[in-house]
């Protein structure tokens, strides 16, 4: 058997634009750039919040204290000491801040309370906790 091989010849007529080497330069600027741009991976604070039935939103302004499930503490999204944490919740309580404690299901509870009682000392206005809803269930109703 006698295969014939058919020559395709495709002409480009006058006007018209031949795309595949603009397709092959997008495709290797592409690559070029996803190979050389960096990028910033910035974790954030990893907390587990309990969950609870009950619960509102807050909209006020407010500082977010963070206790992760390794008892390091986060002042809004940054690390921090016990004697920084105290410095901002004395502005705080001059500028008649409230508190928003996200604490870790695994972050012990002396390191909570120790946050609360400097709150308390320091004299911070409301002291909130940040919870999840449970799933499946209403946030404010009552069962009967």
């Amino acid at each position: 058997m006698k295969f014939s091989r058919l020559k395709r010849r495709t002409e480009i007529k006058k006007g018209q634009l031949d795309i595949a080497p603009l397709v092959d330069v997008v495709f290797l600027l592409l690559i070029f750039f996803m190979l050389t741009s960096n990028f910033v991976f910035q974790p954030g604070i990893k907390v587990s919040l309990p969950k609870a039935l009950t619960g509102e939103v807050l909209s006020s302004e407010s500082v977010i204290v963070s206790v992760t499930g390794q008892d390091l503490l986060f002042l809004n999204e940054k690390p921090a000491t016990i004697g920084e944490l105290t410095a901002t919740l004395k502005e705080a309580a001059d500028e008649n801040k409230t508190l928003l404690l996200k604490a870790d299901t695994n972050a012990s509870l002396g390191r909570v309370v120790e946050i609360w009682d400097l709150c308390r000392e320091i004299g911070i206005p409301q002291i909130n906790i940040a919870t999840n809803q449970r799933p499946g269930e209403d946030s404010g109703g009552a069962a009967g």
